[in-house]
């Protein structure tokens, strides 16, 4: 009997509050990694109607004037008229920060198996800046190995981001969420049947005054514009039964802070896998690498990826826990939902013998202190908005699959001593 059901994830655009909020901190961040790529950084922030306010815990050598760094980025994100509530140049920023707590530092520094001489293994030094769970997932519903559902919703996201930036609808505002719901049948995804899109807006566009004009106006533009090439490269398509929603409230003129306030770390779905992967609970934004919310979430992301780009699986789950201070993970998990070629146990042997996964060790195979230095500056701040993961227009080091062929031959080796 076919199954048949509907899966929905949403995306939010660099102008929502709390993305602004997640922009910031990963900002902050790039910035003292390039000058001290040792920074140990937890950066909070808070954003409402002309507010900014930067808290949380850092250690760095580096100087930073933050309040320039906030100024700028929401400058550049796009809230640069005091009409909208929220401006680069007028808006009040405070700081108030604090250093890491010794008691974390001393378990990240020297991680249990070094204080404990069992280990003279490089990849010990470092001890996980936590406890927690962490979980990464691939499959091969998009050329991406994402799910269909939040790849979508980025997409449409990133469209309405790009045509406010380049002009072409130059009535927009940065603020805006998208939403997409997928048709499942037996697990594939086979039809679109809603696309909802809330953008914010022009009380009026050109001569066009009249509510349900602007509205009408709104929708005619954002589906020739913004939708349909987002599905360009993309088999499921949407067809005359898919809804098209847009700004179901009626309008959409006050947003950004002044319409709702932000807080970095609280779009956790949407960074991840729209809700289709379980989720450990741990936000990224604002976090340096050794903290293994981040950087383990990664590391998870690449071993599933690499386990669908091999052809070992149609959907891969994986999970890894740690306890802080402590280098080597407390588990690891593999499920691939029945999918698999071979057995998961095997798959998890195949993990353990070819991924690093201790802090020190992701850390360098992905070399996540260095990178914002590599390039401009910037590196974090560029997944902080529509998602860290699936991410074809940037070159991220844990999306790559350079792992895949080895994990096909390895399983070709286990299969031919078994034959023997």
């Amino acid at each position: 009997m076919t199954r048949h059901y509907l899966f929905t994830s949403e995306s939010v655009t660099e102008g929502h509050p709390d993305k602004i909020c997640d922009q910031i901190s990963d900002t902050i961040l790039d910035t003292l990694l390039t000058q001290d790529p040792t920074s140990r950084v937890a950066a909070e922030v808070v954003v409402n109607t002309g507010l900014v306010l930067v808290t949380g815990e850092i250690t760095t050598k580096a100087s930073v004037n933050y309040a320039n760094l906030v100024r700028k980025k929401i400058a550049e994100i796009g809230y640069n008229n005091g009409e909208n509530g929220f401006c680069a140049n007028s808006c009040s920023v405070i700081v108030a920060l604090d250093e890491q707590s010794p008691d974390i530092a001393q378990g990240v520094n020297s991680a249990q198996e070094i204080r404990e001489q069992d280990s003279e293994e490089l990849f010990d030094s470092i001890g996980a800046g936590d406890q927690g769970l962490m979980f990464g997932f691939a499959c091969n519903e998009t050329p991406e190995l994402m799910p269909l559902p939040i790849s979508l919703a980025h997409r449409i996201a990133r469209r309405l981001a790009a045509v406010r930036k380049t002009g072409q609808l130059a009535y927009l505002r940065p603020d805006g969420k998208t939403q997409v719901t997928v048709i499942y049948e037996d697990g594939r995804p086979v039809g679109i049947d809603t696309i909802l899109v809330s953008t914010q807006h022009t009380a009026s566009i050109g001569e066009i005054s009249d509510e349900a004009a602007v509205q009408a106006k709104i929708k005619e533009d954002l589906w020739s514009a913004v939708v349909e090439p987002a599905f360009v490269d993309l088999e499921v398509k949407p067809d005359e039964r898919t809804r098209f929603l847009v700004n179901p409230t009626g309008k959409f003129v006050i947003g950004g802070p002044q319409g709702d306030s932000g807080l970095t770390g609280r779009k956790i779905i949407v960074d991840t896998y729209g809700g289709y992967s379980r989720h450990g609970g741990g936000a990224f934004s604002g976090k340096d690498p050794t903290k293994v919310d981040r950087s383990a979430a990664y590391a998870c992301r690449y071993v599933a990826k690499n386990i669908v780009a091999a052809g070992l699986a149609d959907k891969c789950e994986v999970q890894l826990s740690y306890a802080i201070g402590v280098a080597r993970p407390v588990s690891v998990m593999v499920d691939t939902f029945g999918t698999g070629k071979v057995d998961d146990d095997t798959l998890l042997d195949l993990v353990k013998q070819h991924f690093e996964l201790r802090p020190a060790g992701i850390i360098h195979t992905f070399n996540l202190r260095n990178l914002p230095s590599e390039r401009g500056g910037r590196f974090y701040q560029d997944v902080a908005a529509y998602g860290h993961f699936g991410r074809n227009d940037l070159d991220l080091p844990w999306e790559r699959t350079d792992k895949a062929e080895l994990l096909k031959q390895s399983v070709g080796d286990l299969r031919s001593v078994v034959i023997a």
